[in-house]
């Protein structure tokens, strides 16, 4: 892509140029932060109201019922298993992903008998980590451990429960060999819990086809769900019935609605909700994910990997200072592509002044995410030419854009 004539030829023989369409995004932002938060569908608004004046206010309790309330994470949970490898009674929308995480680490290292270590890679997401600390010590007897993920195969011993690591790196954009990792795991014993959250629905995922044993993901990357969407979790088939949920809440019971005093854990994925569905939340993921509806996938994924390749062609070209920290092959990396510079911070504030937003993440990494939904080759090349203008101007290295906000 060698020019913006270019870059819009490519968009308009791009098949998913229609898509973009169904975004509310803003004019004159280029926007490429769909890997932390998605874009609006145009669609959402229309289907929350309906749901709060029509479900809620005229259907008050009766819309438990008449609308399905009560299997909101199951149906939606449903929407989400194609994307996956999954099957539908395996996925429920349930909780946030940490709350999803302490379930099915604690449920896992409760099921290994003796085994009581929890494994993972340091730099991992840190929920992830610190949710492991917190399963750990609700164990009481298990422990955390982290290695390079180099060595994540070596370092499982006999007394590893469970393999906790993120398909797609949230910083470096890293995609690690799901398959490969989960054979070599459960070969020595251990079970596998894989997050998602970076992956669902802009890479290829199968958990089945890679016989995996747990995964957890969110709903507002990707999957456009909105701030702090409802997550998802998977358990394989296998193991509904042998995992029971810490969190042992009415909703994951047998029989809900009996209002008995003990607990029966349901036999199956429902055993792993736990309070109330909070339905507005689940009904804006709900038409996050119908904006993939008529989306040829294979096509979706194909220009994931073509943005960000062009993506590190242009940054090394025009950009030479700005180090790129992810993988330049587009078969082991995410859809999103980052950049080290010791004031990744200021620049991307810069960006963000001038329509582009991306985002930062400690210490001094740029991160670029494609939506490949809503996100064009004519932004990113916008996109680097902004930057490109910064870096040579200074401009970037005003006092207030050094001043920190609360989210970076």
């Amino acid at each position: 892509m060698k020019s913006l004539v270019e870059a819009e030829a490519l968009d308009a023989a791009d098949p998913l140029r229609s898509f973009r369409d169904r975004f509310a995004l803003p004019k004159g932002v280029i926007y490429l932060d769909g890997n932390s938060l998605g874009a609006l569908p145009k669609s959402t608004p229309t289907r929350l109201q309906a749901v709060a004046v029509e479900e809620w206010g005229q259907g008050l309790i009766r819309s438990w019922n008449s609308h399905d309330w009560v299997g909101a994470g199951r149906r939606v949970g449903a929407k989400i298993a194609p994307f996956i490898g999954a099957e539908p009674h395996e996925v429920v929308v349930a909780d946030s992903t940490s709350a999803n995480l302490y379930k099915l680490l604690i449920a896992a290292v409760k099921a290994q008998g003796q085994r009581r270590t929890i494994l993972s890679e340091p730099g991992n997401f840190p929920t992830d980590l610190y949710m492991a600390d917190g399963a750990a010590w609700s164990v009481g007897d298990a422990r955390v451990k982290t290695v390079r993920v180099a060595d994540i195969v070596d370092a499982i011993d006999d007394d590893v429960a469970v393999v906790l690591l993120t398909h797609v790196h949230y910083k470096s954009g890293a995609m690690l060999d799901m398959a490969a990792i989960t054979a070599a795991a459960q070969a020595k014993g251990a079970l596998v819990l894989w997050d998602l959250s970076h992956s669902v629905g802009a890479v290829p995922v199968d958990l089945n086809g890679c016989n995996a044993d747990l995964a957890v993901g969110c709903g507002y990357k990707y999957l456009n769900g909105g701030p702090g969407a409802p997550a998802f979790l998977y358990v394989a088939e296998r193991h509904q019935a042998v995992l029971r949920s810490p969190l042992s809440g009415w909703f994951g019971h047998a029989a809900p609605f009996d209002f008995g005093d003990d607990y029966a854990p349901a036999g199956d994925i429902g055993r792993f909700q736990c309070g109330t569905p909070p339905i507005l939340g689940i009904a804006a993921l709900e038409e996050g994910i119908a904006q993939f509806d008529g989306v040829n996938r294979a096509a979706l994924f194909a220009k994931g990997r073509a943005l960000g390749d062009a993506c590190i062609a242009l940054m090394g070209e025009y950009c030479p200072e700005m180090e790129l920290v992810s993988p330049h092959d587009a078969g082991s990396r995410g859809s999103h592509v980052s950049f080290r510079h010791p004031h990744a911070y200021a620049i991307c504030q810069a960006l963000i002044d001038r329509g582009v937003i991306g985002d930062f993440r400690a210490p001094d990494v740029l991160r670029l995410g494609f939506a490949p939904l809503y996100v064009g080759f004519a932004d990113l090349w916008r996109a680097v030419e902004v930057l490109t203008e910064l870096l040579r101007d200074g401009s970037w290295d005003a006092p207030h854009y050094h001043a920190r906000n609360a989210v970076t």
